[in-house]
């Protein structure tokens, strides 16, 4: 009763496991598996299951407190919950029989019972025994759990019986169930409940297991259960099973079969490794340990789970797997992050493939080796392979191990390398070959489309070969180029029609009026034209333009960094520093030099041995010359140095002079070369400022006697070259010689030098004196154009290169100061350079004495600045034309300088100006003499400028300005005859050559205005005419006067009659030249001389003769009439002298012709009426209208066009002759049509290579009534419908060329061939087809409709349209009606497959109607109709029906243009070289371009 009132405590059960035990002999080399089941029960975590455990023990071991001399072990407890949920404890015992490991036998314990007797115990006990964990627990039994075995005797409760069903080792199953049947009849007298475990059923023999189960059913209540202690399956199943035959309470225990049981094991397994490895797979650093990672994963049941399932051991090694794996992956994407970087490596290193097309792999790596690159791109490590060393984790060090070069992919790379190479060396040839192609297709505009002129390049064999996305990148770079080209031609144009835009102020905005006249007149030119597609990017051109115009500066100049003023800026900031720190060195006595540093140019030791002859002549390096030792240093150098310049010019060695040695024209052509290369070197670095003109001396060597015929043309040759480079030349003195050198030419030669180094010093002028700055006798204006093309440092040299130069004062950055004698004192200059656009303001406000005008003779917009900049300028102030050009030989060769340059001499002429030039290639341009003249004609007229200018300001400032002024003796000047004994003026030559051979640019016998006398340089081809001066015109004598005394004062009647007979159409009118019988003086004004006119007294009007045509323009005079017979006789200029002060200045555009005449003749432009029967009419009104006034050209000369070989097209003419011309061009543009319109037609070379007796043939030879298409065309017809009618880009895309001739060649050898049984392609047949119609003898659409058609297509009515193309085509030849009906019927079928071919009517139209119309592209009429015949031909294709089959009209856009043609087709641009393109597409000869098409065809 007590014990049901205490806690129950849970039962304790004692299980034996027993089982054949003994020695080897007994029971083989392995147990049958009872430890490891006690383990596995016991201790079922992975980590603690022991799969070995021994029964050998040593005496030792024996009796330690574990085993404790007893044949059996005390595995442990184990608390059990049951199903019911009483927990239960169980005791689990193991009978072994252990033996000695010396003597083999079982050991010796308290029972000496064998052990059957042993196993079938139910009580035991021993004192203190410790439970066994594991062999290695036995002697460290301190190292492991210690817990004892309950004390006093241990009641067994059941017995465990295990079998071993594997393949025994070196043992018989019949033997162990012999032993275990014996075993469980000692058993079954305990009376203790029994269960046999099968174990080490993984290994299991099936017969084994039978034999067991047999055993078993032949004895009462035995059950079996099959168990693998290895994997865990069924152990806790028979403990529990017995536990539940123990406790009778219990229920009946369930046994599951093996394999069942192992499936729910192993997914159990499966589960929880799956489950571990996602773990295990959340670390990505392969440098991760298996200790980091567990102690953070110990407590995650996943992790748990699965060491108790598979044990720590299995998890480390899919751990370290995973790890493995992760490095792998990470040396695997560094090799291909490797192999990836190989192209661009091979690119740095192996980019030449000249170089390496033919190397192995092996000679390539070796190469690569010795590239100064290398080491930038790959890395030579001590230890290999790269992937097991360190390298693998220096994740920032991207350089290639070059071990990995060894693999065969690194081979591979390279040899696609090689072959990308290869190809894109082929497709950048085909790209540039494609672009070159574009540059010859002349009507080309820019900002034209891509589709409008893909049709003409479609059969180019670079555009096939290049893809779409290259051939659209060629074309936009082509477009880009001929666009910056257009607008740069275009802001040229501009800059040549200056005068368009500088005739009003700066602060004006242009007016709708000006913004016409602008564009009538620029509307005339080819590059304002070449625009039209880009209209408002020209108009965006042409605003800026305006804007700068008006508001000029240097920030917004369009010339940016070139603009003139910043390099003025710069050049002088550099120069004049430069001139200060060294002033003091240049003037120190130079008149007697003993030492003479010469530099010896050559070829081929050439240099040398001239060297060598004049050592040989001195004495210790000193040579005796015109009584003076003069020490000589010599600097040899041969044209292989690379260091020319350096070799020239060192802080050491400075030349004083260059001889110039040759033997041949390669040594020649060298030495120019050099020196031309040196002298632009030198002005661009400005090492020394005399090192530019540095003197050089061209020496003819001799020659032997073999080569002695060749003289003559080196002597010719050099003295060219001398001529262009303005330096001496040295002749072989005559007779015979034995060396190369003569000392009579040596001694020439040192000569020159030395005069040369006597005039660059300028010994005569002494240091000047520093006088104030702002006392400047003379304020001069040097204008030049923003981005002309020659240096500042050429223009500025004069004065740059001049000891008297200096810098102006303070904050005038673009100014210098020169001190000059002119006269007879030292006067002050100040040179002020600008760019013409900002002169203009100092044209308007400042006061200046003079304009040095500079022009390059290589840019017409140059010219075309300076005349409207000179148009405005008043004509008391003097002027100096300045054209800059590189040689005197430009003149001749080139007729555009030479035009130019005679244009600027004669406005010179006209204006009484100077005139001179410079070159970039002359050494003798750099000398202030060349303005020497022109700076006394300032100062001589200095204060008739001042006074002048004093003048217009009081006028000014007091608001009594009127606009009428008294006249100059220039503004008065008469018209000169210039050529009096030429019949034709128009191809009389200027009065003189300013670029003779003989003209130099300073005279010769005379002395400068500072005592000096100018040195002769050169050697003149033509001396006796040594007086001609290059910079003054010769006097001319002007054309006598026939004054008219008898005018006076006119009646207004009489001078109505007079206007009114003046108003009447002429039918003689005079013409530019005038007639002998013609009298001279009634083109001229009478002069008058005139004062201001004083108050109150009246206006006289006088009749003078206005232009070339002689009519009367009325002159309202504001000054009194006191004109005498003496007066007019001895002319006017005298009484002016008389009056200069008071006097106001008219403008150079009312002296000069040129400038006078360009001018106007804008106006003039803008004004007319386009119609010739009302362009220039002759009414009252319209004169009047034309003619503005003349209050500021009162005294203006009669207009004779001046054309002196200067073809402008400014320039106008009597406008009656211009009427004349222009009929006269019309009517023989007619005759030219309709010689056209006889020529025979066009007929484009054939395709073919070979004789045919078919192909190219007339097409009626070729048909007959029963069969009206050709064999051929149905063939191809047949063979595209019935395989390719879906083919994508049918009739576009080409096919191989080969092909289409082996099918033409194959059809003329047999006409019964199939296409079907040849291997081509669709697109072959297609081609073959095309070139079929491209033979033909005539088009198939007959030449003679082609009008009709084009005339057609421009009804707007659509049904009348269609019915009107219908009865054209009803006028074909029946044979070309029946196969144009056949094509078109047969490309409908296409079009109707477009949707998957992609080839629209459209589409179509493009490949095909030049195959079928044939046009003649060298014709301009075909040019200006080519959209509206593609249209036509999309049109057959569309109405197919309605036109062949009298079918509906079909309702479709309406892409034929309407739009009327060009209304002067036959204006064309130059002809351009015709482009070539292979069949079957047709237009083989693009020939010229058109002008802006309405129809935006081209």
């Amino acid at each position: 009763m007590m014990a049901k009132n205490k806690e129950p405590r849970p039962p304790s059960y004692a299980i034996s496991v027993i089982g054949l035990s003994g020695t080897e002999k007994d029971k083989g080399n392995c147990g049958v598996g009872k430890s490891c089941l006690c383990n596995r029960f016991v201790r079922s975590k992975a980590d603690e299951y022991y799969p070995e455990h021994t029964s050998v023990l040593s005496t030792i071991d024996f009796g330690g407190r574990v085993v404790n001399n007893d044949h059996f072990l005390y595995w442990g407890d184990v608390t059990q919950c049951g199903e019911d949920g009483i927990d239960c404890k169980i005791h689990v015992i193991e009978q072994t029989e252990f033996i000695d490991d010396q003597t083999f036998l079982p050991h010796r314990s308290t029972n000496l019972q064998p052990y059957i007797k042993r196993a079938a115990a139910t009580k035991l006990q021993s004192a203190e025994k410790l439970m066994y964990i594991c062999t290695d627990q036995l002697g460290l039994e301190q190292d492991f759990e210690q817990k004892q075995m309950p004390e006093g005797k241990l009641n067994i409760d059941g017995f465990l019986l295990c079998i071993d069903v594997s393949q025994g080792c070196n043992r018989k199953f019949d033997d162990q169930l012999k032993f275990v049947n014996n075993l469980y009849v000692q058993l079954s007298k305990s009376k203790k409940p029994i269960i046999i475990a099968a174990t080490k059923c993984d290994e299991c023999v099936e017969h084994y297991l039978r034999e067991v189960q047999a055993f078993a059913s032949n004895k009462k209540n035995l059950l079996v259960v099959e168990t693998s202690a290895r994997f865990n399956v069924n152990v806790e199943t028979c403990f529990t099973a017995l536990v539940q035959m123990m406790d009778k309470t219990r229920g009946k225990p369930k046994i599951i079969p093996y394999l069942d049981a192992y499936k729910t094991q192993r997914q159990l397994v499966v589960t929880s490794t799956d489950k571990f490895e996602k773990l295990v797979q959340t670390v990505r650093d392969y440098h991760a340990t298996w200790k980091t990672v567990s102690n953070k994963l110990k407590n995650h049941p996943d992790y748990e789970e699965y060491i108790n399932l598979e044990g720590t051991k299995k998890a480390k090694n899919t751990f370290s797997k995973h790890i493995e794996q992760l490095k792998q992956e990470h040396i695997r994407k560094r090799r291909d992050e490797y192999i990836n970087t190989l192209p661009r490596a091979f690119n740095t290193l192996l980019s030449n493939l000249e170089e390496i097309e033919h190397l192995s792999w092996s000679e390539a790596l070796k190469l690569m080796e010795k590239r100064p690159d290398f080491q930038l791109c790959f890395v030579v490590l001590e230890k290999t392979p790269w992937d097991e060393t360190d390298h693998i984790d220096k994740v920032n060090d991207r350089r290639i191990p070059f071990d990995l070069l060894s693999t065969l992919e690194a081979e591979k790379v390279y040899q696609n390398h090689v072959q990308h190479l290869i190809s894109e060396k082929r497709r950048v040839e085909m790209k540039e070959k494609f672009k070159k192609t574009l540059e010859k297709i002349q009507f080309i505009s820019p900002g034209q489309p891509w589709e409008e002129v893909m049709c003409f390049v479609m059969e180019d064999e670079a555009f096939k070969y290049i893809t779409e996305a290259d051939s659209r990148e060629v074309y936009s770079r082509h477009q880009r180029e001929i666009v910056e080209k257009a607008k740069e031609e275009f802001q040229e144009m501009l800059f040549e029609h200056s005068e368009l835009f500088y005739d009003l102020d700066l602060n004006a905005t242009p007016s709708s009026d000006k913004m016409s006249e602008i564009h009538a007149v620029l509307s005339e030119e080819p590059r304002y034209k070449a625009l039209q597609k880009l209209a408002p990017d020209r108009e965006s051109l042409l605003l800026k333009h305006i804007g700068f115009v008006y508001h000029p500066t240097k920030e917004t100049c369009l010339s940016g960094q070139n603009c003139m003023d910043i390099k003025v800026e710069q050049l002088l900031a550099r120069s004049l520093l430069q001139l200060d720190h060294g002033r003091l060195n240049l003037y120190h006595d130079s008149a007697n030099i003993d030492k003479v540093n010469i530099f010896i140019l050559g070829k081929d030791g050439l240099a040398q041995e001239l060297a060598n002859e004049i050592r040989t002549q001195s004495t210790d390096d000193e040579y005796a010359l015109d009584g003076k030792i003069y020490e000589l240093d010599l600097r040899p150098v041969d044209a292989k140095s690379p260091y020319l310049l350096s070799h020239l010019w060192t802080s050491a060695f400075k030349p004083h002079g260059c001889f110039c040695v040759f033997n041949s024209i390669e040594s020649l052509t060298f030495i120019g070369e050099s020196i031309t290369k040196i002298r632009t070197e030198a002005s661009q670095i400005r090492r020394d400022k005399y090192m530019a003109s540095l003197p050089f001396t061209l020496i003819l060597a001799n020659q032997r006697d073999s080569a002695s015929k060749h003289l003559p043309i080196l002597r010719h040759q050099g003295q060219q070259l001398a001529n262009k480079l303005q330096c001496p030349f040295i002749d072989v003195p005559a007779g015979t010689y034995p060396r190369k050198f003569n000392e009579a030419q040596i001694k020439q030669a040192l000569r020159g030098v030395l005069e040369a180094v006597k005039h660059n010093f300028d010994v005569v002028s002494p240091v000047p004196t520093i006088k104030d700055l702002s006392e400047a006798d003379l304020r001069i204006v040097m204008c030049a154009m923003c981005g002309d093309p020659f240096s500042v440092d050429l223009i500025l040299s004069p004065f740059l290169d001049s000891h008297s130069c200096s810098a102006a004062q303070a904050g005038q950055n673009n100014s210098l100061m020169l001190d000059k004698i002119i006269g007879e004192k030292r006067r002050r200059i100040q040179i002020t350079i600008l760019s013409y656009h900002s002169s203009i303001g100092v044209r308007k406000d400042e006061l200046v004495h003079g304009y040095i005008l500079v022009y390059s003779a290589k840019r017409k917009a140059s010219m075309g600045m300076l005349r409207a900049f000179l148009s405005e300028v008043q004509d008391t102030i003097p002027v100096q034309l300045v054209a800059v050009t590189d040689s005197q030989a430009d003149f001749f060769e080139i007729e555009a300088i030479k035009e130019l340059m005679t244009e600027g001499e004669h406005i010179a002429t006209e204006i009484t100006a100077k005139f001179t030039a410079l070159y970039s290639l002359s050494q003798y341009h750099r000398q202030t003499e060349v303005f020497t003249l022109f700076f006394s004609d300032v100062l001589e007229k200095k204060n008739m400028i001042e006074n002048s200018y004093m003048s217009d300001s009081t006028r000014e400032a007091t608001h009594t300005s009127e606009d009428v002024f008294l006249h100059s003796p220039r503004g008065g000047a008469l018209t000169y005859n210039y050529y009096p004994d030429s019949e034709d003026d128009t191809e009389a030559p200027p009065p003189y050559s300013p670029m003779g051979d003989d003209v130099q640019l300073i005279p010769k016998d005379r002395f400068d205005l500072e005592g000096n006398e100018y040195p002769v340089h050169s050697t003149p081809l033509n001396c006796h005419d040594h007086e001609r001066n290059h910079k003054v015109p010769p006097p001319i004598k002007p054309k006598p006067v026939a004054l008219k005394p008898n005018v006076k004062k006119l009646d207004p009647n009489l001078l109505k009659t007079i206007e009114a007979g003046i108003g009447k159409p002429r039918k003689n009118r005079t013409t530019l030249a005038p007639s002998d019988d013609l009298d001279q003086s009634d083109n001229y004004a009478e002069p008058i001389d005139t004062i201001f006119k004083h108050r109150g007294v009246t206006d006289d009007i006088y009749a003078i003769p206005d232009d070339s045509q002689n009519r009367m323009i009325k002159i309202r005079n504001s000054f009194t009439i006191n004109n005498t017979q003496g007066d007019e006789e001895n002319g006017f200029p005298d009484r002016m002298s008389k009056t200069h002060g008071e006097r106001r200045p008219s403008k150079y555009k009312y002296k000069s012709k040129t400038l006078f005449i360009k001018a106007k003749s804008y106006y003039r432009r803008a004004h007319s009426d386009a119609s010739d029967d009302e362009a220039f009419t002759t009414s009252k009104t319209k004169r009047k209208g034309r003619h503005r006034g003349s209050e500021e050209d009162p005294l203006l000369s009669p207009v004779e066009t001046w054309k002196g070989g200067i073809d402008n097209p400014a320039i106008t003419s009597d406008q009656e002759l211009d009427d004349k011309k222009m009929k006269k061009k019309t009517q023989k543009v007619k005759e030219d049509k309709k010689q056209k319109k006889k020529t025979k037609t066009f007929n484009p070379p054939t395709r073919r290579n070979w004789e045919s007796n078919y192909f190219g043939m007339p097409l009626q030879d070729l048909v007959t009534s029963e069969k009206p298409i050709p064999l051929f065309v149905e063939k191809c017809v047949d063979f595209i419908e019935d395989t390719g009618l879906c083919t994508e880009g049918l009739y576009r895309v080409s096919g191989n060329k080969t092909d289409q001739d082996n099918i033409q060649k194959q059809f003329d050898q047999d006409h019964n061939i199939s296409l079907e049984s040849m291997d081509v392609t669709v697109n072959a047949v297609a081609g073959a087809l095309k070139a079929f119609f491209a033979d033909l003898p005539d088009p198939l659409i007959p030449y003679s409709l082609h009008p009709e058609l084009v005339e057609a297509s421009k009804i707007l009515d659509k049904t009348e349209r269609l019915y009107e193309l219908k009865e054209i085509v009803k006028k074909f030849h029946p044979v070309n009606y029946d196969v144009f009906r056949y094509v078109i019927t047969h490309l409908n079928r296409v079009s109707q497959q477009s949707r998957t071919n992609l080839m629209t009517a459209d589409n179509l139209s493009i490949c095909f109607w030049p195959t079928l119309m044939r046009p003649d592209f060298e014709n301009r009429e075909f040019l200006s109709t080519t959209k509206i015949l593609q249209s036509v031909i999309e049109t057959f294709i569309q109405q197919c029906q309605f036109f062949f089959y009298n079918g509906e009209i079909l309702e479709t856009s309406d892409s034929v243009a309407h739009q009327p043609p060009p209304s002067n087709p036959v204006q064309m641009v130059d002809p351009i070289i015709p482009l070539q393109l292979p069949p079957p597409l047709q237009p083989q000869l693009i020939q010229p371009q058109l002008q802006a098409d309405p129809l935006g065809i081209i």
